[in-house]
């Protein structure tokens, strides 16, 4: 291992930071807080806590942070849902302290445990207006973050003057375990159920079904991973499970895991929603799919509507488990050599596990984090040639 970074308490989530102006930021959720890391080359430093006071269960960063290694005017801001079925904003600035924005408890929330959050906005003045979350009450969420507002305001507002979010509800038969969005689009979202499906959801339709039909009428897409559904029918999912991740410079390009297999599908050749390749993971069964997000290179091609890449890498995925069987492990796969055995990274011994892992965007070899217990293990996947 590169460097290990210690928590005073579990670690529930970990979410890094894509940002071109924030690649060494990474948040992570305990049992009642979000603590913020800046990352460095051998070690961590704490820049932010917000004290939620319940466990943590999904955060998304907001395209609007900045990091402090970036800019001497830097923020902070990221969407995070607990236990609870709460919602909350964290926001910090360089000259302010940790301001929390509570929403969608109570009434006008989740009724169930929020699986997955993503702000949905594209990457123009509304990229941090939309916040969408999934959960096991099998609904999918979009909320506004400004709703009284034509455009974004750059200010922060207090807590006291702000208004409620409003929200889009979408109702689905079956229980939500994750959603991805892309910065190429304003309206699509992708979404994966507990059962097998992913959809393609367009979430700015106004759907003129009844409000149990209100997911097709929403749906622009639906893939279908054969080897999920074959274990529903027979009834060897024991668990909801289910990762869904847009790879980051290509939005035709989906991956997600489903129990002993990953799969992925090429949107511009369809073949019926089956997915073009499938092959084995965890035989104890995946938990996360993450795609690994390229650092940007000068040299490389840009398009205004994408995130930048760079082209002299190949697009890396990994998956985790959390089944201890095994201890704390990651798996990583090249797209370019998708049926090749996985490069494996055992993180700690049993009965440790991965609780959750993300790929940092700093630029050089890529590093991933990863949380084990109580603390967060950061390393690189490969060695300077």
């Amino acid at each position: 291992m590169d460097f290990w970074h210690n928590s005073d308490c579990n670690i529930h989530v970990l979410v890094a930071c894509h940002n071109d102006d924030a690649p060494n930021l990474v948040a992570i959720g305990s049992d009642h807080s979000v603590e913020v890391l800046l990352v460095g080359s051998s070690s961590c430093e704490s820049v932010a806590l917000f004290h939620i006071g319940t466990r943590l269960t999904a955060i998304a960063w907001s395209p609007r942070s900045v990091s402090p290694s970036t800019s001497e005017e830097w923020v902070i801001e990221l969407a995070a849902a607990s236990a609870d079925y709460g919602l909350h904003l964290l926001t910090k600035t360089a000259s302010g302290p940790e301001d929390i924005f509570h929403f969608g408890g109570g009434l006008s929330g989740h009724h169930g445990k929020i699986n997955d959050i993503t702000f949905c906005g594209g990457m123009g003045i509304e990229s941090s207006r939309y916040v969408a979350t999934v959960s096991d009450d099998k609904m999918l969420m979009v909320w506004d973050l400004t709703p009284h507002d034509t455009d974004v305001q750059d200010e922060i507002q207090s807590p006291d003057s702000r208004p409620q979010p409003t929200v889009y509800v979408m109702a689905y038969p079956h229980p939500l375990t994750s959603i991805d969005s892309h910065t190429s689009t304003t309206k699509e979202l992708l979404v994966s159920d507990s059962r097998g499906t992913v959809y393609i959801v367009d979430w700015r339709s106004d759907p003129s079904a009844s409000e149990q039909d209100s997911w097709r009428s929403s749906s622009v897409l639906e893939l279908t991973d054969p080897h999920a559904l074959s274990e529903v029918s027979v009834g060897l999912s024991l668990k909801l499970s289910g990762s869904v991740a847009w790879r980051r410079d290509s939005p035709d390009i989906v991956g997600s895991v489903y129990g002993s297999k990953f799969s992925l599908w090429d949107l511009s050749n369809l073949r019926g929603g089956k997915p073009f390749a499938t092959s084995g993971s965890f035989s104890q069964g995946g938990h996360r799919f993450r795609y690994f997000c390229v650092f940007f290179d000068e040299r490389s091609c840009y398009s205004p509507n994408l995130r930048r890449w760079c082209p002299t890498y190949p697009e890396y995925f990994a998956i985790s488990t959390q089944s201890p069987l095994k201890g704390a492990v990651v798996h990583v796969y090249s797209t370019n050599y998708v049926y090749a055995q996985p490069t494996v990274f055992n993180v700690s011994q049993r009965p440790q596990y991965v609780r959750d892992f993300d790929f940092l965007a700093t630029r050089g070899i890529p590093r991933l984090a990863v949380a084990v217990g109580r603390s967060v293990a950061i390393f690189p996947i490969g060695v300077e040639s």
